[in-house]
């Protein structure tokens, strides 16, 4: 089992007038506009939205913009010159003016509302209005669908100003939380995990946004100060940018009479999602019942495999509500999110999430919106029992299904053609005894070591002569599963494949957008390298950097081991 992604090799468009060519509305071409929205997209201030899939939206340029960086890795597989993302034009449109752009390209962006569920239960209070009418994309807004070497892709800007739904916020993202998510994005691709990608990265040069953050050196849980942060516009990118929550914004609508075409736009959601993200895999000679049906099955096993992945490779998504899981199955919105080092099941990033979003937590948090997406769309089906009846098996399946990948993925990473709960269970525990590095200890561990010296590299603290008996034995009863299983060199490079070496540190991913604040983005392109192939061997200089434990003074450390979602 293979995690490992390669780019292809494509290059074509190397002009804006090329890229605009690609240009393709399916979402604003298809479905229905906000009928109380401005025709010319000045549309900025805090309102209610009653009806429709999206509002159209002019962004607000960044002030002298400067280009950062982009993903040559992303660019190559788009079939997209390096040079585009310097050309002027590009740029303009990239750091949210869209008077740059020309036919058949619109000069006006769009964002979308969705609502709100929290472990299947449904909150309208975080919208200002009380009513969930409010609530969507603040500040992200798409500016571009196309169809890019037979693939439609939706590209947003994260950052593009304020929206109806800005809840009174300014709308823009600061150059801190801009980095993160652009070189999350790439890293998790490069980890072969399904993701939204990242194109570019541009800051103002002269505007700032002061937003509360840590202080130098704080052991406090949230924010200690205020900060003057350059603001920054990052696109990123994915099939679509349909959620669970805008399935069941429609749903409610339908379900309390909202307006009359409601139930109507709640199908047309519905289609729309399977024609942007499931339609090579749906047979569309099928009738829309059964076409739900197959929705549904296709849902749970992207959404399954998905969260096995992020366990396997130590991610966690901090805030897992039904807003922020697409309904195309992969991740999405890269705010309060972190990756474990220190090995511990109750691992969580973000201050406000608790521990139900919190590492091990994640399969349960992806059933609870897995049941918002069956709420959602069971209404289409109240006229075919038989359908709906499939339809709620497959929904009643979902932990099974989940258990299902979670095993599977245990496996790949141990090496073995098979779950074995009693070694897993034993490991866990000395695993937790021991403080491991989940990734070091998983990455030396695929060599197939004899003997436990060669997993101490991995351990934050000393063990006990007690303790490292214990380890020995699970070590050799480890050893013998795998060994009865087959070619030990060819177990061991498939290992490395599950298992990577290089894994996102937030400590070191700090210096990296404080000296990007500085105007020096020397070590975001570095990170971007070393994390776009975290299962090669790199170079010593390399290893030696990003491949190690996490110093002491980075423990508890606000802005470090944990963050509020302020960005």
């Amino acid at each position: 089992m293979s995690y490992t992604s390669k780019p292809s090799a494509k290059s074509c468009v190397t002009t804006f007038d090329e890229f605009v060519r690609l240009v393709d509305y399916s979402l604003m071409g298809t479905l229905n506009g906000d009928p109380d929205a401005t025709k010319d997209g000045d549309d900025h201030c805090a309102r209610q939205v009653f009806s429709g899939h999206f509002v159209p939206v002019i962004p607000t340029p960044i002030a002298e913009p400067e280009y950062v960086t982009h993903s040559s890795t992303f660019f190559n597989e788009l079939g997209l010159s390096d040079e585009l993302a310097l050309d002027e034009k590009f740029r303009q449109v990239f750091s949210g003016d869209l008077s740059a752009a020309h036919e058949p390209m619109r000069q006006i962006g769009w964002a979308t509302g969705y609502a709100l569920s929290i472990y299947g239960t449904e909150y309208t209070q975080q919208c200002p209005f009380g009513t969930g009418n409010g609530y969507g994309d603040g500040r992200a807004i798409s500016v571009f669908e196309g169809i890019i070497n037979g693939q439609r892709w939706e590209m947003q800007l994260k950052g593009g100003g304020s929206t109806p739904y800005c809840r009174g916020a300014d709308g823009r993202a600061v150059l801190r939380s801009s980095v993160r998510e652009f070189l999350a994005q790439e890293h998790m691709h490069a980890l072969g995990v399904p993701t939204s990608r990242s194109l570019t990265l541009y800051v103002s040069k002269s505007e700032t946004v002061t937003r509360p953050w840590y202080s130098q050196d704080s052991r406090s849980t949230d924010p200690d100060i205020l900060v003057d942060n350059p603001v920054a516009i990052s696109t990123r990118v994915a099939p679509s940018f349909l959620r669970v929550g805008q399935l069941e914004l429609f749903a409610r609508r339908a379900r309390t009479n909202a307006h009359p075409r409601a139930l109507e736009e709640l199908r047309m959601i519905v289609s729309h999602l399977i024609e942007r993200e499931y339609k090579s895999d749906i047979n569309q000679d099928l009738d829309f019942a059964n076409q739900l049906v197959e929705l549904a099955k296709l849902f749970r096993q992207r959404l399954t495999s998905l969260v096995a992945n992020w366990q396997r490779i130590g991610y966690c998504q901090g805030n897992f509500n039904s807003d922020n899981c697409a309904a195309g199955g992969f991740s999405l919105d890269y705010g309060p999110f972190g990756f474990c080092e220190i090995f511990d099941p109750q691992f969580q990033p973000w201050t406000g999430g608790g521990e139900h979003f919190s590492f091990f937590n994640q399969p349960i948090a992806a059933e609870a919106n897995y049941y918002m997406f069956w709420t959602a769309v069971r209404p289409l089906l109240a006229e075919d029992p038989e359908a709906q009846e499939h339809f709620d098996q497959v929904r009643h399946g979902f932990a099974q299904a989940m258990q299902k990948q979670i095993q599977k993925m245990w496996a790949a990473k141990l090496g073995l053609t098979e779950y074995n709960p009693e070694l897993f269970k034993k490991l866990m525990q000395l695993m937790t005894y021991s403080e491991v590095d989940y990734t070091i200890f998983f990455r030396e561990l695929s060599y197939i070591p004899e003997d436990l010296s060669a997993l101490k590299k991995s351990f934050y603290v000393e063990n006990s002569q007690q303790l490292d008996e214990l380890w020995q034995s699970w070590l050799k009863s480890w050893r013998e599963l795998v060994i009865k299983d087959g070619n030990l060199a060819e177990i061991s490079t498939n290992m490395k494949q599950t298992n990577p070496k290089y894994t996102w540190r937030e400590w070191l991913i700090v210096p990296a957008y404080q000296h990007a604040m500085q105007g020096d983005y020397t070590l975001v392109k570095e990170l971007q390298e070393v994390l776009s192939y975290p299962y090669d061997e790199q170079s010593q200089e390399a290893e030696d950097k990003y491949y190690r434990l996490k110093p002491k003074e980075f423990f508890n450390a606000g802005g470090v081991s944990h963050y509020s979602c302020s960005s």
